[in-house]
């Protein structure tokens, strides 16, 4: 299952949790719940936003192709190397 971060409106708090693709979490409390650590002081019901990290994307072809993509290869790839092939 993917990795998401989330962050509370009220506490400032990031949290990272494993859940579906098609799951969406918004509350503290639904958080906690499924990170599995304690709520705290904060209120159960304080909405959290979901976060855009940047995870790791990789091709179909990707896992049976030794080669280094093209990008990388002509070293002009993601800006700042943010796909992680520089």
């Amino acid at each position: 299952m993917p990795t998401y971060d989330y962050r509370c409106q009220t506490n400032d708090q990031v949290v990272e949790v494993s859940h579906r693709m098609s799951e969406v979490l918004h509350s503290w409390g639904e958080l906690c719940d499924r990170a599995g650590i304690e709520p705290g002081q904060t209120p159960l019901d304080s909405p959290v936003n979901k976060l855009a990290t940047g995870g790791n994307v990789v091709q179909r072809g990707a896992l049976s192709n030794p080669e280094v993509p093209s990008c990388a290869a002509a070293g002009n790839c993601c800006s700042g190397a943010a796909c992680g092939l520089n």
